[in-house]
């Protein structure tokens, strides 16, 4: 629509959640919407965490940063009883900003978790060692990488995946047993 239109794209997304809190689905999602924001020769690729205000406020103010006309948005089908208890967020959102042109994308509620199960993410650290790089949960002066750690589910010993910002891009590593052998 954007290209059509030709005007600039922007992608934003809202969680209320701090960074270092995203479980690991949301965090793939994040990473593969900020691919495809470059694929797609988005100008801005805009992630809000820890928001606290309402999504509706929240969207507003960029709207207005940005001076956008036209927004896509997805969204999850509500049920008629939560629509009247809690309200629609397409009417509030329009009241928030009215003369935008809004269209809606329905998008599935389920989400599908292909790479195993994890446990939410905390931040964590890698130390470079004789082994590789160590993982460890305490800041140090010796901190090569600082991320978020997803350790898998059912095991005791720390096995799962490591995030961290490399060259502005989202890194991801498999840790085995505090380890990460290859930092590609």
């Amino acid at each position: 629509m954007a290209q059509m239109l030709d005007c600039p794209l922007y992608i934003l997304t809202v969680d209320p959640l701090p960074e270092d809190e995203l479980d690991i689905e949301k965090s793939h999602y994040i990473s593969k919407w900020e691919e495809l924001a470059k694929e797609h020769g988005a100008e801005e690729f805009i992630v809000k965490y820890n928001e606290k205000r309402p999504i509706a406020k929240v969207i507003g103010e960029v709207v207005k940063q940005k001076h956008i006309t036209q927004i896509v948005l997805g969204q999850t089908a509500q049920s008629r009883w939560r629509e009247i208890t809690k309200g629609s967020f397409i009417n509030v959102l329009l009241h928030e900003i009215p003369f935008i042109d809004l269209h809606i994308v329905s998008v599935s509620r389920e989400l599908k978790n292909q790479d195993g199960f994890y446990e939410k993410g905390i931040r964590a650290y890698l130390i470079k060692d004789s082994k590789g790089y160590k993982l460890t949960f305490v800041h140090t002066p010796q901190d090569v990488h600082e991320g978020i750690f997803f350790k898998e589910i059912g095991t005791d010993f720390n096995n799962g995946i490591f995030k961290f910002m490399k060259d502005n891009q989202m890194i991801e590593v498999h840790v085995k047993e505090d380890y990460v052998t290859d930092l590609e």
